[in-house]
């Protein structure tokens, strides 16, 4: 059969063109994605920064590790500790200590990423002058760059300076040197330093207490965000997944349903194999070597291509600011391996059903003239797509009364979809007929023909129908899951901010570093004004005895805090709290009112807390309150302004304004920090839709040339029934239209299925929260699957009808 399968292809090659060209494209995506994958994990270690030159780098506590029965458990620590006064005494004695600081500056056309630090410690990346001299007096610096020179002043939040002198940017930051002792005055807080001293010294004299000695690379973990490369990666793995997952999704969708088109296309050629004495395995088999040639090619030609884009996609992310800039391909050859035969496979795959009906063709098919399907859905559609709709609403019901906040996680969002996608995609020759004739009801009762012969042709070709709207469904069902889910999330977590801001004014410090207790106390002395202080930090839990977890923490008096801010409380009274009290929510382990919970503070302090009371879950973003005693090393970050009675609102919002915080109305407030989604969540979503897209485009126009070219003869009738070309060709551009519309109805009703389940969870989470669909993507993405099906649709019945309708009408296949 592999002869015959060979004359197949050769003789039907607008058929598989389409299979051809998709799964050569899903295969040179999966060889990108594991280039870029086996790539991430030999990444280079990162070398020092600001650190390469010291001899000794002391970091206080900045990790808390916990010992459970299954090992230690580990936490970045909120507020890192200092290096005990006892310590850097012993240190100074072995050599000289210079203690580094770092803190955000803001300056007057300066880069936004400003960071300011002691002059002692630029000698340490090496910094060098380059022009100028270092700083001497309080309102001295040294910048790097050339946004400033040397005897200019520039005003910034920490007052106006004079550059006294520049040095040349070693590319890790924009920074702002200042001299020691200003430095500490700005940023009191020490929790490293460099001792220039033998490395076995510094660790003998620091040996026993909790601190970390850094020397050679180790220096790097002293650099601001030391991890960012590994996270980096970490996510751009995460998003090369997802789409390498949505791929081979998409691709077995493609290149089942053309086979499936195909293969019903080709019955009466089956009927004649059949006739001649060809066994149902026989057809089979030749059915599976045609996707077996397909698949070779398609993935060869997809490796190759792979070769090419991977060096692409490596520059784009890494413009993007998704990877490091140092990213680059390597050379592997596994990841070709791995997407050849995952190619061949898929090809296989996607062919099973379409073979096994092929086999199953009866030898008097040869004899059918009719194209109305009769019998669209087989036994197998019937079972695995009411199957997967059953799974899906039993998954959903079972998260919903278990979990609801596990529907609101990316990787649930992101996946459920496709359940629900095959469940319809499956039952689509179900939903077709009424769905065609509800869509064409109006266009069928309008004068002429058109509009009926429009609704039967499309309810008559059921197969067809279902084989074009197929990847119309695909993309429309992912467009509005995915960004739909992510709309919805923001708004929900804007309605949360919204619901618990009472206080008339949000108070900010400009550089994001936190109020100086002289600005507080300026704060707390605006006449008319009610403020509650609070900070960030964290507290960590031990839960079921092995999982420590982080939660994030506010640290505020209960007090003011009652009067500023209404917190979603399930049980408990805010005034109830106190130094020796907490606020959780419903998502710990123990959340009861009164009892007692052992955490350990933002720096590491181990402390039992009694549960003052308990918030509502909401999107996670609840955390937990304490007392400002419980958050050692919190700075001031936000400060919430209520009015007293009588109090006249300009006059407060103009007296907070002068202490040089930025100041908000309630609703200027829920706008500045209205979620967004990250930017390499935003990328991994616009990577995957356009995959689909493309996915799309290639499916369409591959199914409308092979439906359109299938019925010449019905189109030649036509027009020897008094049609013109132009009437045929509006007939065929409606159909198209038609098709289109269906699949998006049913794409529509899929993103509408995933997004009232996200609805039911946050309404059991307690945000009531409306549904966000993105209307303007999903009408473009159904604008472009329109003009693709017009064009490859139009396009081939304008080329038929050159030819005379006579010489059509008599074409056989």
């Amino acid at each position: 059969m592999l002869s015959v399968a060979l004359c197949t292809l050769r003789t039907r090659w607008v058929t598989f063109v389409g299979s051809s060209i998709a799964l050569s494209l899903g295969v040179a995506l999966l060889a990108v994605m594991g280039l870029a994958l086996a790539s991430s994990l030999d990444a280079p270690e990162r070398r020092p920064e600001r650190f390469a030159a010291a001899p000794v780098v002391v970091q206080g506590q900045d990790t808390l590790s916990v010992p459970t029965p299954i090992g230690t458990r580990t936490q970045k620590l909120a507020h890192p500790r200092q290096v005990p006064e006892a310590t850097v005494a012993k240190l100074r004695r072995l050599g000289t200590v210079v203690e580094d600081r770092s803190f955000p500056v803001r300056a007057a056309g300066g880069p936004g990423d400003l960071v300011g630090h002691p002059w002692s410690t630029a000698a340490f990346a090496p910094y060098e002058i380059d022009a100028g001299r270092g700083p001497r007096a309080v309102g001295e610096v040294v910048v790097t760059g050339d946004w400033a020179r040397p005897g200019e002043r520039v005003a910034t939040d920490r007052g106006t300076l004079t550059v006294v002198g520049t040095v040349a940017s070693r590319g890790f930051e924009n920074a702002v040197f200042y001299t020691d002792a200003r430095a500490a005055e700005l940023a009191p807080r020490s929790t490293q330093l460099v001792v220039r001293a033998d490395a076995s010294e510094v660790r003998a004299a620091v040996g026993g207490q909790n601190l970390r000695v850094l020397t050679g690379t180790d220096r790097r973990l002293a650099d601001a965000d030391p991890d960012r490369d590994r996270e980096a990666l970490t996510a751009m793995n995460a998003m090369f997944g997802t789409a390498g997952g949505v791929t081979a999704f998409v691709s077995v969708f493609v290149v089942a349903s053309t086979f499936a088109f195909a293969v019903a296309q080709r019955r009466r050629e089956f009927g004649l194999l059949r006739t001649a004495g060809a066994t149902p395995g026989q057809v089979r088999r030749m059915v599976f070597a045609e996707a077996l040639v397909v698949g070779v090619l398609a993935s060869a030609a997809g490796c190759v291509l792979g070769a090419y884009g991977a060096p692409k996609l490596a520059a784009w992310v890494v413009d993007g600011g998704l990877a490091p800039g140092w990213f680059t391909i390597g050379d592997y050859t596994w990841p070709y391996h791995l997407a050849f035969w995952t190619g061949l496979l898929v090809a296989l795959l996607g062919v099973i059903a379409a073979s096994w009906r092929a086999g199953r063709t009866d030898p008097t098919q040869a004899l059918r003239d009719a194209s109305v399907d009769t019998k669209a859905m087989t036994w197998g559609r019937w079972l695995f797509g009411a199957g997967l709709l059953l799974t899906a609403a039993v998954t959903l019901g079972l998260a919903l009364v278990s979990d609801p906040g596990e529907l609101l996680h990316r990787k649930t969002y992101v996946s459920r979809p496709i359940l629900l996608i095959t469940a319809i995609a499956l039952l689509a020759p179900v939903l077709v007929r009424p769905l065609t004739r509800l869509i064409a009801w109006l266009p069928a009762q309008l004068p002429g023909a058109g509009g009926m012969l429009v609704r039967e042709n499309a309810a008559a070709g059921i197969r067809r129908t279902a084989a074009i709207a197929a990847p119309v469904l695909v993309t429309v069902a992912l467009a509005g899951s995915l960004l739909g889910a992510t709309a919805t999330l923001d708004e929900a977590k804007a309605t949360e901010t919204r619901e618990q801001t009472a206080a008339s004014f949000v108070v900010t410090p400009p550089g994001g570093a936190g109020f100086d207790a002289a600005t507080v106390k300026e704060l707390e002395a605006v006449k008319g004004a009610q403020v509650s202080v609070t900070s960030s930090s964290a507290v960590y839990v031990l839960e079921e005895g092995v999982a420590l977890i982080r939660s994030e923490a506010r640290a505020a008096d209960a007090g003011p805090l009652a009067k500023t801010v209404r917190l979603p409380l399930a049980a408990g009274k805010v005034s109830d709290l106190d130094d020796d009290s907490i606020i959780v929510n419903e998502e710990w382990e123990k959340h009861t009112v009164g009892q007692r919970v052992d955490v350990w503070l933002g720096d590491g302090t181990r402390k039992s807390l009694r549960i003052a009371a308990v918030m509502t879950t909401g999107t996670g973003n609840n955390g937990a309150y304490v007392t400002p005693a419980n958050a050692p090393g919190a700075s001031v970050d936000r400060v919430d302004v209520s009015l007293t009675e009588g109090a006249d609102a300009s006059a407060v919002a103009t007296a907070l304004a002068r202490t040089g915080g930025q100041v908000f109305t309630k609703d200027q407030w829920v706008r500045a920090s209205y979620p967004e989604t990250n930017r390499t969540t935003r990328y991994g979503f616009l990577l995957v839709l356009g995959i689909a897209l493309l996915y799309t485009g290639i499916s369409l126009a591959n199914t409308m040339v092979m439906a359109t070219s299938d019925r010449v003869r019905d189109l030649a009738v036509l027009r020897l029934a008094g049609a013109t070309p132009w009437q045929v060709l509006r007939l065929v551009a409606a159909e198209s239209l038609m098709v289109v519309a269906v699949g998006g109805v049913l794409g529509l009703l899929v993103a509408g299925l995933n997004l009232a389940g996200m609805w039911g969870a946050l309404g059991l989470l307690s945000v009531g929260s409306p549904v966000r669909l993105p209307w303007a993507e999903l009408g473009a993405t159904v604008g472009a699957c329109a003009v693709l099906a017009v064009v490859f649709s139009v396009a081939p019945a304008g080329l038929a009808m050159r030819r005379r309708a006579v010489e059509l009408a008599g074409i056989r296949e």
